[in-house]
């Protein structure tokens, strides 16, 4: 366990550009709704697409977004060091869980015709 505290500070800039990405993702909604009757289809696309990047453009640059870019970057170095099970040790663990499974089912299957058995004809006596 760390003893370090979890500070997030933003300042107003920060602020103001998350807003700002925002109101272009909704300028770039409005503008694919607004303009159907004027544009085609793949040009109203390609507008709302340019606002998404202009959008995450502007996040990148706000420090929130730094942040994010960096853990996205650690992320990726860290899943490069896993070691993936080869095809072989797949199925092997594969086949284990169905055994499993299968072997799991017919134990809980015996139990309960065993407690229905117990139940219902021995103390109840209706069969």
């Amino acid at each position: 366990m760390s003893n370090t505290s979890v500070q997030t500070v933003t300042s107003a800039a920060d602020k103001v550009k998350l807003i700002l990405a925002v109101l272009v993702v909704i300028a770039g909604i409005v503008a694919f709704s607004v303009l159907e009757t004027q544009l085609a289809a793949p040009v109203r696309a390609a507008i709302f697409i340019v606002s998404l990047l202009a959008a995450a453009g502007i996040v990148a640059i706000s420090e929130p977004g730094k942040r994010f870019i960096g853990f996205a970057q650690d992320s990726y170095y860290e899943v490069r060091k896993v070691v993936w099970p080869t095809r072989k040790e797949t199925f092997q663990m594969t086949g284990i869980v169905f055994a499993f499974v299968a072997v799991m089912g017919i134990f809980l299957w015996i139990l309960d015709k065993s407690l229905e058995w117990l139940l219902y004809s021995v103390l109840l006596g209706w069969r």
